[in-house]
């Protein structure tokens, strides 16, 4: 007589007959239980604050300073870093980790999902981008970033990691922050994937704390947090982010190198 075979455990992969022992795929944060909340977020979001005051007092205008490259990359790599890392440790204290909390762990449909989404945004960016200059101006249209960087040329080692930075990592510590605490603390109360998409959405864009460029950045956070809402993990929304980061990071390397003159 045929046994009847269980049904395969949930999260359990295809190729294990339903056994059990394969390596589960971890599930979205919205299914697990962590103990960390806005308050996370709150916590994570001053540090960076307190971060990038500190180190403005600290070196001034880092175009005056004695040691420009080390004040050029604390400014700008520093507070990001540090928040996330805050991030980090808070899930690995307070929940399971980045992974299962965050659903950051590598799949290949979400980095294609992520890609895809990305490359929609990176359009619609620049359309809105070339929009806004126009409304505000060339002289007025600059990030923080550019700004620092504005007629100032770089070595090629110090340019070509501002350049890593801004198009691969800043994306995985905003979202981090944005798509990682601030979306995990709303789905802890269980509000819907709208409700996190469109609150994250704005306050990414708040965040950032450059008010001229606002609606902007809001346009930005858009397909980002699609990718986010889509599929409920954050890898996509960190390749979607590098994808649209990829463009700007690559005129800050050719500008910092005088490769092309500065607008």
């Amino acid at each position: 007589m045929q046994v009847p075979q269980p049904e395969p455990a949930e999260g359990a992969s295809a190729a294990d007959g339903g056994t059990g022992t394969a390596t589960k795929i971890p599930t979205p944060s919205a299914e697990r239980d962590h103990r960390w909340g806005f308050g996370a977020f709150f916590l994570a979001e001053a540090v960076f604050i307190l971060a990038s005051v500190t180190l403005a007092a600290l070196f001034g205008n880092p175009r005056e300073s004695a040691w420009f490259s080390t004040a050029l990359v604390c400014m700008l790599m520093l507070p990001t870093l540090v928040s996330a890392a805050v991030a980090v440790v808070i899930t690995l204290v307070r929940g399971n980790g980045p992974r299962l909390d965050f659903g950051l762990h590598w799949r290949w449909e979400d980095v294609k999902t992520g890609f895809g989404i990305g490359l929609i945004g990176l359009l619609s960016t620049t359309v809105a981008s070339m929009v806004w200059i126009n409304w505000v101006g060339p002289e007025n249209a600059t990030s923080t970033v550019s700004s620092l960087l504005d007629g100032v040329q770089l070595s090629p080692s110090l340019a070509v990691l501002i350049f890593l930075h801004v198009w691969l990592i800043a994306p995985v510590c905003e979202e981090v922050l944005y798509r990682g605490l601030l979306w995990g603390a709303m789905e802890r109360l269980r509000w819907s994937r709208i409700s996190a998409f469109v609150l994250s959405t704005a306050v990414f864009a708040i965040g950032h704390l450059e008010p001229e460029r606002t609606w902007l950045l809001l346009i930005i956070a858009i397909p980002i947090g699609v990718a986010r809402m889509r599929t409920g993990r954050l890898t996509a929304s960190v390749v979607a982010h590098q994808v649209n980061n990829f463009l700007p990071a690559l005129g800050l390397l050719l500008i910092s190198l005088g490769v092309v003159p500065a607008s």
